[in-house]
């Protein structure tokens, strides 16, 4: 059985894009007490440079973006799954996150 995952989106090289939003924060041990704290990272927005193809164990291709975020010097590879177009992250956020956590 082959099982053929597409990206909720099409993404092009030139594109706004941002973060996925994440339910849950980057947790840390804090030195001083000792006590895991959450620590949560602003979002990013940036712009597509590039749509690379990758080559996974099964000799299956992947695509894998290339993003130069904003106020980040070097752009860097990330699976598109993470990534939605800028227009939908309001959305996106109303559906993961829940109120009060």
């Amino acid at each position: 059985m082959s099982r053929k995952s597409k990206s909720q989106y099409q993404f092009n090289v030139g594109d706004r894009v941002a973060e996925r939003p994440k339910p849950h924060g980057i947790f840390t041990q804090c030195d001083e007490t000792r006590k895991r704290i959450a620590q949560y990272r602003s979002q990013r927005y940036g712009v597509i440079l590039d749509i690379k193809l990758k080559p996974i164990a099964d000799g299956r291709k992947r695509k894998v973006l290339v993003i130069q975020w904003d106020n980040l010097k070097s752009p860097s590879e990330h699976e598109q799954m993470r990534i939605c177009p800028i227009e939908e992250l309001d959305q996106l956020t109303k559906q993961t996150l829940v109120p009060g956590e």
